[in-house]
């Protein structure tokens, strides 16, 4: 018997998805998950725009994890929508990332409802893990 295309992917990204978990992030997965937590959220939240690339496994996810380890200002809040997988909580996570283009991976700040800080896929991509640490840390630093 094969395995549908769903359950494949299921399987698949599991690990990613596991990774982030383990490193204290809170998954939303239904555009009702984002917008629960979105409208009823205070201080600092520090949301990953998860993806399957190569730059989410290698630099996005160990960069966000490192940084939230080894930053003494840390967010109130740490949580991830994956985008390709949970498609609506990824459009509904966006809906609050106004005026930014849709970005995967990509990471962004938030006070309240409100951008302060964004690190888009090619500011990822192109870059080292020790950067983009950094450049994640700063923004801990400036706005928690």
């Amino acid at each position: 018997m094969f395995m549908s295309y769903e359950e494949y992917m299921r399987q698949v990204v599991q690990p990613m998805r596991d990774e982030l978990v383990s490193g204290g992030f809170k998954e939303l997965r239904t555009s009702e998950e984002v917008e629960q937590f979105m409208e009823q959220v205070e201080g600092t939240t520090f949301v990953v725009i998860n993806s399957v690339c190569g730059c989410a496994a290698g630099l996005a996810r160990p960069a966000a994890i490192q940084a939230v380890q080894m930053s003494e200002k840390k967010p109130d809040h740490l949580v991830t929508v994956f985008a390709g997988q949970d498609r609506d909580a990824t459009a509904k996570m966006r809906e609050y990332f106004v005026g930014i283009e849709p970005s995967s991976p990509s990471m962004a700040l938030l006070k309240g409802k409100e951008v302060v800080h964004f690190i888009p896929r090619h500011d990822i991509e192109a870059n080292s893990l020790e950067n983009i640490m950094q450049n994640i840390m700063q923004a801990f630093e400036k706005h928690c």
